[in-house]
């Protein structure tokens, strides 16, 4: 049993945006939140235009891999953040959620998949602010 607040990304093919949102949250959680990814229908591999915009903030994700959603993990998440996935998440009361409307960087420029980035980094900041002041 861990006192950390449980974070699960969850989009499509988990080949970009929730990657993305994973590797910046543990980074800027610094151990203090659990944090998870995974894909409704994951891709072969992660976005290599994903790898290179993280890897300009000093994020290496080239060894990670796209993860199939599960119920466990819904199950085990305090907080469930979802980015296109639809209706494919399942539904647990108790459990927030939450949907953040971004771009899908497949197909995207590394320029575009920057943008994505950057917004992905806001909100993932905000978030983290929420969840130090909860286990306050």
């Amino acid at each position: 049993m861990t006192d950390k607040p449980e974070v699960l990304f969850v989009c499509v093919h988990n080949a970009g945006r929730s990657q993305m949102a994973a590797a910046l949250l543990d980074h800027h959680a610094q151990g203090h939140v659990v944090v998870r990814s995974a894909g409704s229908a994951p891709a072969d591999s992660i976005n290599p235009a994903v790898v290179t915009a993280l890897a300009e903030v000093g994020l290496d994700i080239s060894k990670e891999f796209p993860k199939p959603l599960t119920d466990e993990a819904v199950r085990a998440s305090d907080v469930v953040i979802t980015m296109g996935c639809g209706d494919a998440c399942p539904f647990y009361p108790g459990k927030r959620y939450l949907n953040w409307e971004l771009d899908d960087p497949a197909g995207q420029s590394v320029e575009e998949v920057r943008r994505i980035r950057d917004d992905i980094d806001r909100r993932v900041r905000e978030l983290l602010s929420e969840l130090v002041r909860e286990s306050e």
